[in-house]
């Protein structure tokens, strides 16, 4: 048990301690400026000039020993080169970060210093901003480029600024930037040797992107509108905000269509696929129901049978000894019992039959005549005629005619 329960407590002590250094390494893998001197701007901001960490790299730098150009070029520094650029950075776009990348490589070991001009003087010598001053600063201070960030820089540079903040190069585009006395801002930095160009790019700057807003101002004001917010607060009138919010509802219908148009574009071929198969079982259906050997014909074809058979039943039996049981043949010598009926004896003359006395009494006929009905009886019907007769002595005599 002993054994056991120190095992246990040597593999929770591993484990504890493989969590510690876990932990160490991860805080030790921390992002800190002076750890990872090569990419220090991407752990965290770029703090600013009047901060403890920019002033702690200030005062380790040894401005004492100045840094030639061709000394920079080739990577011959002895300390990190301090390189600065400045602007106004107003929506803040991929220009200025190019601008930036160029400052930072345009030396090996650059650190690199940006300086932003405050609102203030901006409108004065510029004009208005759509960023204040405060977000164009924390704008600047998140570039992976950028290692220090200087606030309300000013419009000019002079010696005393390049002192103060220990720079070697000022970098900036080679395009002249005039002054109030019409002479170029970077003149005298030419002059000194601590001017270094960079590349502007091309197709895309502030004004540019005011100009694209401005054109399309309709369009960004009724998206504005759309997302909340007040025609106060967009400075449009009462008359414009209504425009506008019926133009938002006309188009919120076209793109429904659109997407409805769309969707039945996707799904038509579903559709077809469905209803043929929809179709074919319809139709077996139909056929195995109506056809010409479907349900509903036999069922019509077995109660047909029996209707006939009971709207003309079968006929009766017929007795031997009957006229009509008689057999016959027809010309071509067939047996016509079925097809054809003898037809009824023909009437016979009209005789009174009166039971007196056991006698028949008749009319009065003359013996010819009777004579004459008796052949004609004869030869139209197989029916026997017995005629009784007075001899006139009271004696009755009969006679019989008997049928071919």
């Amino acid at each position: 048990m002993s054994r056991k329960r120190t095992r246990e407590e040597m593999m929770l002590n591993k484990v504890s301690s493989h969590q510690k250094n876990h932990h160490n390494e991860v805080n030790d893998a921390s992002c800190s400026r002076e750890d990872s001197p090569a990419h220090p701007s991407i752990c965290k901001e770029a703090p600013f000039s009047d901060e403890i960490e920019a002033e702690a790299e200030r005062d380790a730098c040894d401005y004492s020993t100045r840094i030639t150009l061709k000394a920079a070029k080739y990577g011959k520094a002895p300390r990190r080169v301090r390189v600065y650029a400045d602007g106004i950075y107003d929506l803040f776009h991929q220009g200025h970060a190019r601008q930036l990348m160029q400052a930072k490589n345009i030396f090996p070991n650059v650190y690199l210093i940006v300086g932003v001009c405050s609102d203030e003087l901006t409108h004065s010598k510029k004009g208005r901003t759509v960023m204040t001053d405060s977000e164009r600063y924390d704008a600047v201070r998140h570039c992976r480029y950028v290692d220090e960030v200087v606030r309300d820089a000013p419009w000019e540079l002079d010696d005393e600024f390049l002192t103060k903040h220990k720079i070697d190069f000022v970098a900036h585009d080679d395009i002249p930037y005039m002054t109030d006395d019409g002479s170029d801002l970077y003149a005298f930095l030419k002059r000194k040797g601590m001017f270094v160009a960079t590349e502007r790019t091309e197709g895309v700057s502030t004004s540019d992107i005011v100009a694209r807003i401005v054109k399309d101002y309709d369009i960004y004001v009724r998206r504005n509108l759309a997302r909340g917010y007040s025609a106060k607060e967009l400075n449009v009138s009462f008359l414009s905000e209504k425009k506008f919010r019926l133009q938002n509802k006309i188009d919120d219908l076209k793109d429904k269509g659109k997407r409805v148009m769309e969707n039945i574009g996707e799904k038509r071929v579903d559709m077809i696929s469905k209803w043929e198969e929809k179709s074919r079982d319809f139709i077996d259906a139909f056929l195995l129901l109506f056809g010409r050997e479907g349900r509903l014909s036999t069922i019509w074809n077995e109660s047909k049978g029996r209707l006939m058979q009971a709207l003309s039943p079968p006929a009766s039996p017929k007795r031997d000894g009957s006229p009509s049981s008689s057999s016959g043949s027809d010309s071509n010598g067939g047996n016509n019992d079925d097809d054809q009926t003898s037809p009824p004896p023909k009437k016979t003359g009209r005789y009174e039959f009166a039971l007196h006395n056991n006698h028949f009494t008749s009319d009065d006929y003359s013996d010819d005549d009777d004579d004459a009905d008796v052949d004609d009886n004869n030869k139209n019907s197989d029916v026997c005629v017995v005629k009784n007769e007075d001899n006139g002595n009271g004696d009755h005599a009969t006679s019989k005619h008997i049928s071919k």
